[in-house]
């Protein structure tokens, strides 16, 4: 018998391997608009406390954060959600970086999205949720059982095996190495410009330059017979094998430009998503042709799937999901040169265009 699965925002909290809801919300000494998907590729401990003031909710936490090397924002970390203001101020509760932060709830939307309290209510549930690296809900705690937590914890520490799997397409043999060569030498001939990231502030999508989350420096292909071109082998070699792949068919390609990956200035790109912007929200591919092979690190990873790292050949393309999260290592030697497209329908163009008036100044506007 076939039936419509239910919506999910009809289940009043996540349970057992659904995704845990992501959000954007205060977190105490560090961001006050922190984007919680980013924690993604740990394991992490969500403790909502309510009010860390109460014996019992004091001797969970003491029981969760009382040992020094397991939050190390590496494999695990650890949010306590309080809606109670007097918390930090009262010193119940301290922001230890790295590993342990708190998130001042005061108008409980994460409590809420989580089910520890509901709309209208005064009423709050304290409890431990462990989510895996996806963000995926591995088990739900009360809080006398803060040892089975605990224990639950490591067990997906352990689980966190190196030879985990990315649902990343590999395609060789998309550009040939004399064009690979025209578009480094294009790149040289400029020098490069300094190139920001993405992000909403304000109601607009800004550019935002942060060395400390991405350092890197791109050339935009003017040429319109060489933008043709690319367009060609993208259309001939990539749009078949993502059709194949995914089962999507991309007609539209965004953005012409060589970007350079320079060990010189320790080059890289902190883990991120293409498509968390109001200005980006269209994206459905992301694409990486490295153009050249004369380099060490800047290698791609998906901290959702593990620690592998990916690398295409010169000439050769990496296509993944722009909602996967991911990161491009740090360059350690020489200079990496990559061709980076995004990929979508005309589903997606009519989105892109209707989001042109969140786009700040400075970021580019959607033609047709």
């Amino acid at each position: 018998m076939n039936q419509l699965l239910k919506s999910v925002d009809s289940i009043p909290k996540p349970g057992f391997g659904s995704p845990g809801p992501w959000f954007k919300a205060h977190v105490l000494d560090v961001n006050p608009h922190y984007s919680f998907h980013t924690v993604a590729g740990r394991v992490t401990v969500l403790f909502f406390m309510g009010t860390a003031a109460t014996h019992e909710i004091k001797a969970a936490h003491d029981i969760l954060i009382g040992s020094a090397d397991r939050f190390d924002d590496r494999q695990c970390c650890f949010f306590g959600i309080t809606v109670d203001p007097d918390d930090e101020p009262a010193g119940r509760i301290k922001t230890r970086i790295p590993g342990i932060r708190y998130i001042l709830d005061d108008d409980r939307a994460v409590s809420t999205a989580y089910g520890a309290c509901r709309d209208g209510s005064d009423l709050y549930e304290p409890y431990i949720m462990i989510l895996d690296r996806q963000l995926r809900v591995a088990g739900r705690f009360f809080i006398a059982d803060v040892q089975d937590a605990l224990a639950l914890v490591e067990s997906l520490i352990d689980e966190a095996a190196p030879e985990d799997w990315a649902p990343v397409l590999l395609v060789p043999r998309v550009l040939d190495l004399a064009t690979c060569q025209t578009l480094i030498q294009l790149y040289d001939a400029d020098g490069g410009q300094e190139s920001g990231f993405m992000r909403d502030v304000g109601g607009k999508t800004v550019t935002i330059i942060d060395h400390g989350h991405k350092r890197r420096s791109d050339v935009t292909i003017k040429d319109d017979a060489l933008c043709r071109m690319l367009n060609v082998r993208v259309n001939r070699c990539l749009r078949p094998a993502i059709q194949r792949a995914y089962n999507f068919d991309v007609t539209r390609m965004e953005r012409y430009i060589v970007a350079c990956y320079d060990a010189s200035v320790g080059a890289h790109f902190r883990a991120h998503r293409d498509n968390t912007t109001m200005g980006t929200a269209h994206r459905r591919f992301a694409v990486t042709i490295n153009l050249n092979d004369e380099f060490d690190g800047g290698e791609l990873r998906f901290p959702e799937f593990g620690t592998r790292t990916y690398r295409a050949p010169p000439g050769g393309a990496i296509i993944f999901g722009c909602s996967l999260l991911h990161e491009a290592t740090p360059v350690t030697k020489g200079r990496r040169y990559a061709f980076l497209p995004f990929l979508y329908d005309d589903a997606a163009a009519a989105q892109r265009e209707a989001n042109n008036q969140y786009l700040g100044d400075g970021v580019g506007v959607y033609r047709k």
